[in-house]
């Protein structure tokens, strides 16, 4: 069985983009252009009015193929065509495609004008058809992608692209709703901060690009450690922050070294290659007894992975709260 792994919005659009309206007063060409239409597999809505079309389009959810009729009594093709334009947005475009037994130059301007996509004249034939109709479902899939696209910018992704882990902001705001719960609920709150050590040797050893690789791999073992309700991100260059809620000092240091060993035991990159990386790492523990400041348990974290560092790296350490000195600003 294959897996559809489109979001709803998405497929939503792929059956809205197979879904042609036909505006067309004549009983004739309705049925002719319907009964093609259903053969190549769209689904068809059918109205014999200009105005009874513009009322089928009012409604959410409805067809972006329009094929229309130009000569109608009421509301004619490039009156509604006109209409369609100007009540259109950017997210839901309708491709209009204008059918009509005129076909001069200075008719095939004034269908351009109103606002049609394309034009085609009766009698035409149904391959053309067909042919004009799968452009214009390939031009609302790609005006669909750029507006998911143009979403995306304005919503970043709270992953970073390299790492697949969270990014500095969405890391620290998750620190900080970790810190609130631990106080609420009197349970200790973890803080691992993990350096990758010395990066340099990376790329001397295996080269520039087998620095995103390593950040990848890293990014996967670490992830792989954790429990469903963990989180980690990437703090900023090969530096990790790695929260673990209800975790103490004594099954910190446990789960810290777990975490150190399961990334630095098995060479990253191919074998000719790999190299063994290794991790040095800061702990730092909320015991949920008083509202803790996240600047501080960021602060003691790093004075633990700076002594790991000190004590010659691939290790982990702990800094007791005696020993922490004031924290002078915010060090994120």
């Amino acid at each position: 069985m294959v897996l559809d792994r489109r979001t709803g919005s998405e497929q939503m659009a792929l059956q809205r983009d197979n879904q042609v309206l036909v505006v067309d007063d004549s009983p004739v060409y309705r049925h002719l252009i319907t009964g093609h239409l259903r053969e190549w597999g769209f689904t068809v809505t059918v109205a014999n009015t200009g105005l009874d079309g513009w009322k089928i389009l009012q409604h959410p959810g409805g067809p972006t193929l329009v094929l229309l009729d130009w000569v109608m009594p009421g509301m004619d093709g490039v009156e509604l065509c006109r209409k369609i334009r100007a009540a259109g947005s950017a997210a839901t475009y309708v491709y209009i495609i204008l059918l009509t037994a005129k076909d001069s130059r200075s008719d095939l301007l004034q269908a351009l004008e109103a606002g049609a996509d394309d034009y085609l004249a009766k009698p035409f034939d149904e391959q053309e058809l067909k042919a004009r109709l799968l452009v214009g479902k390939r031009i609302l899939g790609l005006q669909q992608e750029l507006v998911q696209a143009r979403e995306s910018m304005r919503f970043p992704s709270p992953h970073e692209g390299l790492s697949g882990l969270m990014n500095r902001t969405e890391i620290v705001k998750a620190l900080h709703t970790e810190l609130d719960r631990s106080h609420r609920e009197r349970k200790p709150l973890t803080l691992l901060m993990v350096d990758i050590d010395p990066f340099k040797n990376v790329d001397d050893q295996m080269g520039h690009l087998a620095e995103d690789e390593v950040l990848k791999e890293v990014g996967r073992r670490l992830r792989s450690q954790l429990r469903s309700y963990d989180a980690v991100g990437r703090y900023g260059g090969v530096q990790f922050l790695v929260l673990m809620p209800g975790c103490d000092s004594v099954a910190a240091l446990v789960r810290a070294d777990q975490i150190r060993s399961a990334v630095s035991s098995t060479p990253i990159g191919p074998s000719a290659k790999g190299r063994l990386v290794t991790l040095s790492v800061g702990v730092a523990v909320a015991d949920g007894s008083k509202r803790a400041d996240a600047h501080s348990v960021l602060h003691q974290a790093d004075l633990g992975l700076n002594k790991a560092k000190q004590a010659g790296r691939n290790r982990v350490e702990q800094i007791d709260e005696t020993e922490t000195t004031p924290v002078a600003g915010p060090p994120y």
